[in-house]
């Protein structure tokens, strides 16, 4: 933490914020919001590459949005966005550039240029020797990873079916547990199957016991040339060519798992989409690069989000936001989100190590809609809790059941009205509930029908669902949970929490074999008894 950049809690704007949150934000109601102002829709409206963004169904007002821009103003927001856009140094516990965003710059256009076009370009040659499937022979693509190594590819493959080549099927295993993989296995023929081991490190412990079965099975099934049916996106060419694989591709330290989609990681996507479509998803989030680092803040959609994020996780006090993609493909988008933003910013420290006295990274969660209308809305709208909701919607579909896609887009936005409008109880008092009981009075049943309302929420729109607008979308999300991290002063490009369990793991796993429980605490050393039992 530099003295020149203050912790969000630390500057003027922040007391102002919390002025105003006491004497207009906590009250602030919806409906009577939009009731004194017809254009407050055309006032938080915001148009970024391939995203439209209605922000008006948010407890904000001008002041709360001026209040929140005067604090990203006071903590430096611009001035680290350009620092880490440059490759200065981000990731400070590490000592580190950040510099996915020059995973996806035109040539001549960020630093690593010439090596990362190297990387591209030769592996999206060798991406097309595979999809010509009547050379290659190949059918299956089995990606094994797991957290950024498998949650990208996994969420962006299904997303763009649409684009999809025809005669591959794509399979992801990253969970070391052997019903992830023996399922999918059963259904291969090593002839036709390609393995993509994704690992930076070529260490990764789940990721290496699965590549060591898939490698078992395809020798065992007959498989001849591991050269050919197994490629290795990772720096350790020498562990890769012990396995016995041949062709690797590589990516630096200054790309973070979660942020590595867009490097060889993409692998399985630039097969699935081919050349052309995967430079198309590189060039979206290119475009929202641009956007977050020329746009005015008043106008930067991830800047605004970041800040939306703060205001409710520091003020209102909301510890979580549910996330519904109202388009299928869309259906793995919220567990992708999970690991971008919670490993991102679940973070208890700022960057000189000090406790904080403030939340930091909410709960992130979702599901498709309708899905999630008839799983968790109930508690959405009738809850005790406020869940500030964000909506995606797709304008177009790629499928030809329209009446299909309007009643989607119908549920979106009456999801979105029913939280802000809520129903009162004389509403309900005036309407006929069939189900109800009729053993109970109507004011009863009435009360059981009444919905608060003023719920916040989101609704990003796109125009179509393709490779562009998807690696914009992406993008967007990119630069919020930067943007969030900057005012909370905190280090969003560390993971140090994910390292503990790892080493408790390796120093169990030759216990299970020997029996002995010395040194481990009382729950730990019965439930493994039991489990060796």
């Amino acid at each position: 933490m530099t003295a020149s950049a203050p912790r969000c809690d630390k500057t003027e704007a922040w007391a102002a914020l919390a002025g105003h949150f006491e004497a207009h934000g906590r009250d602030l109601d919806l409906r009577e919001a939009f009731a004194r102002d017809p254009g407050r829709f055309d006032s938080f409206k915001v148009e970024a590459p391939e995203v439209f963004a209605d922000l008006s169904k948010n407890l904000i007002d001008v002041a709360t949005q001026r209040f929140l821009l005067d604090l990203a103003a006071e903590c430096q927001l611009e001035a680290r966005r350009d620092a880490m856009l440059r490759g200065d140094v981000a990731n400070l516990t590490e000592g580190r550039a950040v510099l996915h965003t020059a995973l996806r710059a035109p040539r001549g256009r960020s630093p690593f240029n010439a090596e990362v076009h190297e990387v591209l370009d030769r592996m999206l040659a060798y991406v097309e020797t595979v999809r010509d499937t009547a050379k290659s022979g190949i059918r299956h693509v089995v990606n094994i990873g797991i957290g950024g190594s498998d949650l990208g590819p996994q969420m962006v493959v299904p997303a763009l079916d649409a684009f999809c080549h025809r005669g591959l099927t794509f399979h992801f295993v990253s969970n070391v547990d052997g019903h992830d993989i023996a399922p999918v296995l059963r259904g291969l023929k090593p002839a036709e199957t390609l393995f993509i081991i994704a690992s930076k490190t070529f260490t990764t412990q789940e990721t290496m016991a699965n590549a060591q079965v898939a490698k078992a099975w395809f020798l065992e099934q007959g498989g001849t040339d591991t050269h050919k049916h197994f490629v290795a996106t990772t720096t350790n060419v020498k562990a890769a060519a012990e396995f016995g694989i041949g062709t690797t591709f590589g990516f630096w330290d200054w790309v973070g798992g979660r942020y590595s989609m867009w490097s060889a990681i993409g692998l399985p996507i630039a097969l699935a989409i081919g050349a052309d479509h995967f430079r198309a998803l590189l060039a979206g989030a290119h475009a929202m690069d641009r956007h977050f680092a020329d746009a005015p803040l008043a106008q930067n959609l991830p800047v605004l989000l970041g800040l939306l994020d703060v205001w409710y996780r520091n003020f209102h006090g909301f510890a979580s936001r549910s996330v519904a993609p109202y388009h299928q493909g869309l259906r793995r988008l919220p567990a992708y989100l999970q690991q971008l933003e919670m490993e991102s910013n679940g973070k208890c420290v700022d960057l000189s190590g000090t406790r904080l006295p403030y939340g930091t990274s909410p709960v992130v969660w979702g599901e498709p809609g309708t899905n999630g209308q008839h799983a968790y809305f109930q508690m959405l709208h009738q809850g005790t809790d406020v869940v500030p909701v964000e909506f995606i919607l797709v304008k177009r579909p790629t499928h030809g059941f329209t009446d299909l896609h309007t009643k989607l887009l119908a549920n979106g936005l009456a999801q979105s009205q029913a939280l802000m409008l809520g129903k009162s109880t004389q509403q309900a008092l005036g309407e006929k509930a069939p189900t109800a009981s009729r053993e109970l009075d109507a004011a009863t049943v009435a009360r059981h029908r009444t919905f608060p309302g003023n719920r916040p929420s989101t609704t990003l729109m796109l125009d179509e669902l393709t490779p562009r607008s998807l690696g914009a979308l992406i993008a967007m999300y990119e630069h919020r949970v930067f943007t969030a991290g900057v005012l909370w002063g905190i280090n969003s490009f560390d993971q140090w929490g994910v390292e503990l369990g790892k080493a408790l793991c390796n120093d169990l796993l030759p216990r299970f074999a020997s029996g002995d429980t010395d040194g481990l605490d009382a729950s730990t050393a019965g439930l493994m008894e039991r489990l060796r039992s």
